[in-house]
């Protein structure tokens, strides 16, 4: 009877210091059973959880798949960080079923602190959209959220894009796995634009598009150990369509794999656009059969760089890129390929140590360079460019720029408010939580329990 009365208080007193009232969406009416629509539930639970309620927790429960038709979740919210735990499926409905906005099919604005992880799933169904002429929806959008966790999420078949980042800021995404098939129209795994201080890492990606894009307005981007392909590589750009005036810079992309892929690391503008991209780092990058492993095209056209007009008119400036340790093969003739604009032309563009040969070849024959209206330098490069000088002279700035790629840390917010960090032991029971964050905590409460046990 001692014995019993001890371990219920023991268990008391851990729940004083370490549990939660997260809020769970079954709790909100939400079935889970794949076909009922749980749209209205979620909302419920979010209102709940951003007014304040239920610790700024949101539980995605387990072992569940829940159906969501077009949703915003909106703040400013009261709780901060708000931690969504992703633990069940999300899918969305097929293209004859889908009632609301073709833009996107789940977006979160304006919230500050948002941490979203977990090893659950998100399925966008996108086969039924993708011989679709029209609009089709991103399945996964962030707007205006600073402080930005995502992480451990499954995403699959998105209708486009699978995950756009818009006008946030000091954001990280990791350890994510993006599939479509590589047949799959645009849709893009990660696409960031009108964004800064965003860190990407550990992610495996396969698309039918780019593996990430990173678009106008962006800076300070660090990617680092993503394995990607299929797919259309790491892309900067499209810059400059319509005339838009378009700006990149203080991009690090390094430790990356291509496998298979139509591109490796690319540069792409559109003739007509201005502004600039500048201060862009791809090191250590490993290629298996990619068919175009190094590019800079600003005569992108949809595409159909060839039958690109005007090609005289303004341009996006691109300088001071380097493309450094490279290693693997090509699929096609050419590892390099820089196509840059005889009015704008592309500036202190580095290559330096790197060795790509043609994968068909079989016998180790080394891939060939091209370029156009190119400036920069090269050395102990493979293929080299005899539009580049042969020379040391000129690498202090891309040295400047690799050692500063190298030694990026990932972005830390500047407000006082960091996500909530990890537990180290959850017991968890549809939304009923014990969440402990202290280890000296749990210490001392096993080894209360184990004490009262042994007597």
């Amino acid at each position: 009877m001692k014995k019993t009365w001890f371990l219920n208080f023991s268990l008391f007193f851990l729940q004083i210091f370490t549990s939660s009232n997260a809020l769970d969406v079954t709790q909100f009416g939400a079935v889970g059973d794949g076909v009922t629509d749980d749209s209205q539930a979620f909302l419920k639970a979010w209102e709940a959880v951003c007014s304040g309620t239920g610790d700024g927790q949101f539980v995605v429960p387990a072992g569940m798949t829940f159906m969501l038709q077009p949703l915003k979740f909106q703040g400013s919210c009261k709780s901060t960080p708000v931690f969504v735990q992703m633990l069940g499926k999300l899918v969305a409905p097929s293209k004859g079923n889908w009632k609301g906005d073709k833009d996107q099919w789940i977006l979160f604005t304006d919230i500050e602190g948002l941490v979203i992880e977990g090893d659950g799933e998100i399925n966008g169904q996108g086969s039924s959209w993708w011989e679709h002429k029209g609009s089709r929806p991103t399945a996964l959008k962030f707007r205006s959220c600073n402080n930005l966790r995502l992480s451990g999420l499954t995403h699959l078949d998105s209708p486009m894009a699978h995950i756009h980042i818009s006008e946030c800021n000091y954001v990280t995404i990791s350890s994510l796995r993006i599939n479509a098939p590589e047949s799959s129209p645009n849709t893009d795994g990660i696409d960031v634009g009108a964004s800064s201080n965003v860190v990407i890492q550990d992610c495996i990606i396969a698309t039918g598009d780019d593996c990430i894009a990173i678009n106008s307005g962006t800076s300070n981007i660090h990617i680092s150990g993503i394995d990607c392909g299929p797919g259309h590589g790491i892309s900067i750009g499209s810059l400059g369509k319509d005339g838009e005036t378009a700006t990149v810079e203080n991009v690090c992309v390094q430790n990356c794999n291509f496998r298979g892929t139509m591109n490796g690391a690319r540069i792409k503008t559109w003739q007509g656009g201005s502004g600039y991209a500048r201060m862009i780092t791809f090191n250590g990058i490993t290629l298996d059969n990619v068919e175009n492993p190094i590019i800079i095209d600003q005569f992108y056209n949809g595409g159909d760089s060839d039958n690109a007009k005007d090609r005289k008119s303004s341009a996006v400036e691109v300088s001071k890129v380097v493309f450094s340790n490279f290693i693997g093969t090509s699929k096609s003739e050419y590892g390099v390929d820089f196509r840059c604009s005889e009015r704008v032309p592309c500036t202190e563009i580095f290559l330096r140590d790197m060795k790509i040969e043609t994968a068909s070849s079989g016998s180790g024959q080394v891939a060939q360079g091209q370029c156009l209206n190119v400036r920069g330098a090269s050395t102990i490069a493979v293929p080299g460019l005899e539009c580049l000088e042969l020379s040391t002279d000129m690498f202090s700035s891309a040295q400047l720029l690799e050692q500063t790629c190298m030694s990026a840390q990932s972005v830390q917010p500047r407000t006082t408010t960091q996500p909530m960090q990890d537990p180290i032991w959850v017991f968890q029971s549809r939304g009923k939580q014990l969440r402990v964050y202290n280890i000296a905590i749990l210490v001392s409460f096993i080894s209360l329990v184990t004490y009262i046990l042994a007597r």
